[in-house]
């Protein structure tokens, strides 16, 4: 272990009956470049787990095992504090996961196998795979799809409801359920899995008859909803709050600032690669977009910057991927990651938005690019879409043109040549 511990941490440790099981935890996670802070935050955390399972009961580490939820329902009840529902839930986890990585690193637990299909008793089975080699679907949206059926099927089981014998008023209920967990957007996407489903399943001769036509669709209506913008002295509030001495936030600001000036989406910040970046011509690649095309930026000596200062604090790892989680192991951040460190951020500088999120600093973005009279034309392609209708919705966020409509003027704003 060639770690430098605190002292107090250090007499902690060897006291612990742990030790040796600890300290072999520590060279895992030394080997896989976890930096000094974060093992030194961890050490106390699996003493106090360790004294707390001995005291009822536990003798070996493999024992361990059985006592982890308990420690973390204790340590929640003894913190005493009220939190949301969100931040119960990240709090949990943040427990709890030290204590499953060490029993994972040393072989007394194994990875969780993912969750399988959903196959509705077999009859669907095959169903995912005609997603992906015929539809082409890609991976998140199979996954997306996964999760609604598997809570369908959890909820027809719960109803003793068979497939089969599915009727129209049974996908009714069905929908009316999804309706009352999720947002229109996520319903919709939830009607579209079922309709792919029942429409599969009559064509493969497993339903008598194609149900897929009693889905209906929530009614969405174009440009109803507000882009998540924000005025741009709260972007630029957001982004200096973030501390650029650490690994941490020398990586948040660079993804972040990749959003607010090219309205890049979580996902392609998160797909971006050491490739992708051309110092030489000074250009920036974004090869995944959402509508499967690429764009090429210059790469600003802002962003440049940015990149170059988390690239040389960044930790040691083969990734080819840019930004990469600030924990051991170093594995690539995903969208996930992305999106949860932008609504941290804006959290933290006090902005008051909707949802706040990556989408909010791609909004705010978008509303910069037409504040400044840059034509929809421009700014949809800038921003990757695939068709200018997407780009109409910014048409919200002109509060001064709008603002001289309300007024009267509004001849002059909409017929400027007159």
């Amino acid at each position: 272990m060639d770690t430098v511990l605190p002292p107090a941490t250090e007499g902690a440790l060897r006291s612990s009956w742990l030790a040796s099981s600890i300290e072999a935890y520590v060279e895992w996670l030394e080997s896989r470049h976890a930096a000094g802070s974060t093992i030194t935050r961890r050490i106390p955390h699996l003493v106090r787990f360790g004294d707390f399972a001995r005291e009822r009961g536990a003798e070996r580490t493999a024992d361990l095992v059985a006592y982890i939820d308990a420690f973390v329902e204790w340590r929640v009840a003894s913190a005493g504090r009220e939190r949301s529902a969100v931040r119960q839930v990240t709090y949990e986890r943040e427990l709890r996961a030290p204590l499953e990585q060490m029993l994972l690193a040393l072989g007394y637990v194994t990875p969780a196998a993912p969750p399988p299909e959903p196959s509705f008793g077999g009859l669907a089975v095959g169903f995912f795979d005609s997603l992906r080699e015929e539809r082409g679907l890609r991976p998140t949206t199979v996954a997306l799809y996964r999760s609604h059926l598997a809570a369908l099927e959890g909820h027809l089981a719960e109803g003793d409801i068979a497939l089969e014998s599915l009727t129209p008023a049974d996908i009714d209920s069905a929908v009316q359920w999804w309706a009352g967990r999720m947002a229109l957007a996520s319903l919709g996407s939830a009607c579209s899995a079922l309709r792919h489903l029942l429409r599969w399943l009559f064509r493969e001769g497993r339903l008598p008859r194609d149900l897929s036509g009693c889905v209906g669709k929530p009614q969405v209506y174009r440009l109803a909803d507000i882009p998540r913008s924000i005025p741009w002295e709260e972007v630029q509030r957001t982004l200096e709050g973030i501390d650029r001495h650490t690994v941490t936030g020398k990586r948040d600001f660079a993804m972040l600032l990749l959003m607010v000036l090219y309205g890049l989406r979580a996902r392609e910040v998160a797909a971006l690669t050491l490739d992708d970046i051309d110092w030489r011509a000074e250009t920036l690649h974004v090869s995944q977009r959402k509508c499967g095309h690429s764009t090429r930026y210059p790469l600003s000596a802002t962003a440049g910057s940015a990149l170059l200062a988390y690239l040389r604090a960044r930790p040691k790892t083969d990734s080819r991927q840019v930004f990469i989680q600030a924990c051991s192991p170093f594995r690539p951040a995903n969208h996930g990651v992305v999106s949860s460190r932008a609504r941290q951020h804006l959290r933290r500088a006090g902005v008051e938005v909707y949802r706040p999120g990556s989408h909010t600093l791609r909004h705010s973005c978008a509303q910069r690019l037409l504040e400044a009279d840059f034509s929809l034309k421009v700014i949809g392609d800038y921003l990757g879409h695939r068709v200018p209708s997407s780009t109409e919705i910014y048409t919200k966020v002109a509060i001064e043109s709008l603002r001289e409509v309300a007024l009267g003027n509004g001849e002059e704003v909409l017929c400027p040549g007159r």
